[in-house]
């Protein structure tokens, strides 16, 4: 219970000392990311010894208090976030071409890890809009660090982020209205299928798809994600995206009746297969190599989204399994092609992807770490998100009337496999090699790779992991 607490605490008191202090130095971030882990481990570790735990904050239960809920979900996403904390604040603070070595940044990211900690165990609708909007009000200070030309970039997220947020809120209060209870325990055997639940629940999951980047409520993600600084960017892509997708998955799953869920499921799966086939398409046309990143974002997230609506409409155990297989590959693959992207862009000093012509040659680590990751998101074996896939088309393919959802996945497949195969044959195009005099950051390069080593390595973890989410989600 009190590494639980710990992990959430740690990076804010960090937050707050280097705010007072005026410190702007990446080891006291790196030294919390990793005391933070540390806590996440034993959490983990805890709940799967003793099962689900509560917390009353202050001694008060509800519907008057605040509820935590650590369970082996929980912990495990605390610890993959103070996980691709403490890699990204290495790199940030140790890379020759981090934007970020010197700035607000660390106050910044700490306040962003507090933020998600509370988010993971938080089970209090009035409590995730406060860590939403720390979150969000944090991601937005973090993208206009990388200078003028992001402002309009973070405005356009600030704005719309602020829309979601009214439209979340309302829906919120109309349920307050309506049952006189924040708490998602209480409100799963309250609710009833009427038409203030309804028009509730529909505010609310605009609003988290708004915050979310969701598609189509994705216009936001692409602008601030690309013009971000590099660090900054695979921690909006890794972890901040996935926070409104943790509270869109248990709104429905637990406060929404259960017709209602079952109707509205196809809608969510229809919208997965159109963030793959539209994002994935977005990808492969764009001329820019860190929008192109972005890009795949849009389009992984429809697998979440893909098996979201599925779990709703079908009841499906292992579909919950399956989307947080994804939320956990995708955010290890996408900090490695984050970071190998800002490694060749600050070598070879260009955000184009044509002008990648050759840099195998030049930069074979960041190379070699972009590879690996994209082979995630394609879902080659026996990489995380080859495991993930997997798990997913298991019910798709049990039935034959499940064939339509199964070619969206294809589709979805063949998309990824083209805009990282776009980007790989011209790395290894040996007719336009890059010029001899570049100076790539070893160091960093090897830290764009480890990420991608850990979304592979998730096979050999396969079997553990999903006994884990099959536990918590059934």
């Amino acid at each position: 219970m009190l590494a639980a607490l710990g992990s959430m605490t740690i990076p804010l008191a960090t937050a707050l000392l280097l705010l007072l202090l005026r410190i702007r130095s990446g080891y006291w971030v790196i030294l919390s990311s990793f005391a933070s882990l540390i806590c996440g481990g034993l959490a983990l570790q805890t709940a799967m010894q003793d099962g689900t735990v509560h917390i009353a904050l202050g001694g008060w239960s509800a519907p008057l208090g605040i509820r935590f809920e650590i369970n082996m979900l929980s912990s495990l996403l605390l610890s993959y976030t103070a996980l691709i904390h403490l890699l990204v604040a290495v790199y940030a603070a140790r890379s020759r071409h981090s934007e970020t070595r010197h700035s607000d940044y660390w106050p910044l990211s700490s306040l962003l890890h507090a933020s998600l900690g509370a988010l993971w165990l938080s089970r209090d609708l009035f409590n995730w809009y406060v860590t939403l909007e720390l979150l969000g009000l944090g991601a937005v200070a973090m993208i206009a660090l990388a200078g003028r030309h992001a402002y309009p970039a973070a405005l356009r997220y600030m704005l719309l982020s602020l829309a979601g947020s009214l439209c979340y809120l309302l829906g919120v209060a109309l349920l307050y209205g309506r049952y006189g209870a924040l708490d998602i325990g209480l409100l799963g055997s309250m609710t009833v299928d009427d038409a203030t639940t309804r028009i509730a629940l529909l505010l609310i999951t605009l609003g988290l798809m708004t915050k979310g980047a969701l598609w189509p409520l994705h216009m936001w993600l692409p602008d601030a994600h690309s013009r971000a600084p590099t660090a900054v960017s695979a921690l909006l892509s890794a972890l901040v995206v996935k926070g409104p997708l943790f509270i869109l998955w248990l709104v429905w799953s637990r406060i929404a009746p259960a017709d209602f869920a079952i109707s509205i499921g196809p809608l969510f799966a229809i919208a997965g297969i159109l963030a793959l086939i539209g994002g994935g398409w977005s990808a492969l046309r764009t001329p820019w190599l860190k929008r192109l990143v972005a890009y795949s974002t849009v389009a992984q997230l429809g697998y979440a989204l893909l098996a979201l609506g599925l779990l709703l409409h079908w009841r499906s155990v292992i579909l919950s399994v399956a989307l947080w297989l994804f939320v956990l590959a995708h955010g290890l693959a996408k900090v490695s092609l984050f970071l190998a992207a800002g490694e060749i862009q600050g070598t070879l000093g260009t955000k184009r992807v044509w002008a990648l012509k050759g840099a195998s040659q030049t930069m074979p680590v960041a190379t070699f770490a972009f590879a690996l990751a994209g082979f995630s998101l394609v879902g080659l074996p026996p990489s995380g998100g080859f495991v993930a896939k997997w798990v997913l088309l298991q019910p798709l393919l049990a039935e034959p009337g499940n064939w339509p959802w199964a070619v969206g996945v294809l589709l979805g497949t063949l998309a990824s496999a083209g805009y990282v195969f776009r980007v790989l044959a011209l790395t290894f195009n040996r007719a336009e090699t890059n010029q001899p005099n570049h100076r790539p950051d070893l160091f960093a390069q090897w830290l764009a790779m480890l990420p991608a080593l850990l979304v592979w390595a998730m096979a050999l973890l396969s079997e553990p992991l999903i006994f884990w989410l099959t536990v918590v989600s059934d």
